[in-house]
C-alpha cells in the first residue's frame, strides 16, 4: 500500500477505530417494584458488591502488570477476549486504552431470582473519573461451585434509555435467546442487526431498528476509509456474524428484553495493484507483531452490543444502548 493511502486509513482509524462513547450519562431509569415476582434473588445487594469487587480487583491487577495471567479467573466470553487483546497492545504501547476503566462504583444492579445456572447479574456503573460514559457489566455464574465472571460490558450511548427493572430485593428474571411475545425473540433481534451493521440501510432489516451511535460511527468510519482507497485503486469489506451462543437476556418491568450479546466482524482491506496494505493504527501494529505484509489485510473484531427488544405489540423499535468494539486479530492474508 503506498504511503498515501496508509497514512490516510492510519489517521481515520487512530481517531476512530476504537470509538470512544460520550461522556454524558445514560438514563438510567429508577427501579421499579413489581407485584410478578414471587421468588426472592438469591444473591443480595451486598454480595453483588463483594462479586463485582473480587471480579475488578483481578482485573485491575492484570492491567497494571500487563499481563493476562489469572485473567480467565474473573473473565469469560467476548470480555475476556476483548481484555485479553487490550493488554497485548497495551504491551507494545506502554499504556491500556482510557476506554478500558471499569468503575469501581454502580448506579444499578439487576439482580435475577433465577435459581439455576448459568446466572447472570446485570449491573450498571457511574460514569468514569474522567467522564466516559457509564459501563453495563453483565456478570455470570456457570455453575453453583464457580465464581461469577465478568462475560460482557457495553459502554453505553449518550441519552441511551434502559427499561425499567425490578429493585434489587424483589429481583428480576433473566430471559433466553428465544424469549416470545417480543416484536422478535433476542437471538432474531441479534442476527438482523449484525446484517444491518453489514449493510446499512440497504438491510431488509433496517427499518425494524432505531438509529443508534454505533451505527453511526461504523458507517462514518467505514465511509471514510472508502474514500481514500478508491483514490489508491484499493477496496475493502466489513462482514457481522452473531456468535453462536454468546447472548444474555433479562426481562424488564416494561414487557421487553434488555440484551447484551456479541458479534463478530471481519474488515478486509485491499491494496492496490503493486502496494502493500500495512496496519493502520497503534493498535493494529501491536497486534499484527512481526507479521509480513501482503496486498490484503484482515483485522478481526469483536463486538458487544446492548440493545433493548420491545413487547409485541408497543410500535416500539429494536434500540441499541450501547456497545464495545476491539479488534482481536491483525493478518496480512
Amino acid at each position: 500500500m503506498t504511503s498515501r493511502i496508509t497514512k490516510a486509513v492510519t489517521a481515520v482509524l487512530a481517531a476512530a477505530c476504537l470509538m470512544t462513547f460520550a461522556g454524558c450519562e445514560g438514563q438510567v431509569p429508577r427501579p421499579a417494584a413489581s407485584a410478578e415476582h414471587t421468588d426472592k434473588p438469591d444473591v443480595t445487594e451486598a454480595q453483588e458488591k463483594q462479586i463485582r469487587a473480587n471480579i475488578l480487583k483481578v482485573v485491575n491487577a492484570a492491567n497494571e502488570a500487563k499481563s493476562v495471567d489469572g485473567l480467565d479467573a474473573r473473565m469469560s466470553g467476548p470480555e475476556l477476549a476483548i481484555r485479553t487483546s487490550e493488554i497485548t497492545i497495551a504491551q507494545s504501547t506502554g499504556s491500556l486504552d482510557a476506554k478500558t476503566n471499569i468503575p469501581s462504583k454502580m448506579t444499578q444492579a439487576v439482580i435475577p431470582t433465577d435459581s439455576g445456572w448459568p446466572r447472570s447479574i446485570f449491573t450498571i456503573t457511574t460514569t468514569t473519573s474522567d467522564q466516559q460514559s457509564q459501563r453495563l457489566l453483565v456478570m455470570v455464574q456457570d455453575s453453583a461451585r464457580s465464581n461469577y465472571k465478568l462475560w460482557g460490558v457495553a459502554r453505553l450511548f449518550q441519552g441511551a434509555k434502559l427499561p425499567k427493572f425490578a429493585i434489587p430485593s424483589i429481583g428480576a428474571q433473566m430471559g433466553t435467546a428465544k424469549d416470545t411475545g417480543l416484536v422478535t425473540t433476542p437471538e432474531k433481534a441479534v442476527a438482523e442487526y449484525a446484517d444491518v451493521l453489514q449493510n446499512g440501510s440497504a438491510s431488509k432489516y433496517a427499518s425494524k431498528f432505531a438509529d443508534d451511535y454505533f451505527r453511526q460511527e461504523l458507517a462514518k468510519l467505514s465511509q471514510t476509509v472508502q474514500e481514500g482507497m478508491e483514490r489508491n485503486a484499493g477496496t475493502q469489506q466489513q462482514t457481522f456474524q452473531a456468535a453462536a451462543g454468546q447472548i444474555k437476556v433479562m426481562r424488564s418491568s416494561d414487557g421487553g428484553d434488555l440484551v447484551v450479546a456479541q458479534i463478530n466482524s471481519e474488515w478486509t482491506r485491499q491494496a492496490g495493484e503493486g502496494r502493500e496494505s500495512q496496519p493502520a493504527s497503534d493498535s493494529e501494529k501491536a497486534l499484527f507483531g512481526n507479521g509480513t505484509a501482503t496486498s490484503t489485510m484482515k483485522v478481526t473484531y469483536v463486538n458487544v452490543v446492548a440493545m433493548y427488544v420491545p413487547p409485541a405489540g408497543s410500535h416500539q423499535k429494536i434500540t441499541a444502548v450501547g456497545a464495545e468494539r476491539q479488534p482481536v486479530k491483525v493478518e496480512a492474508l
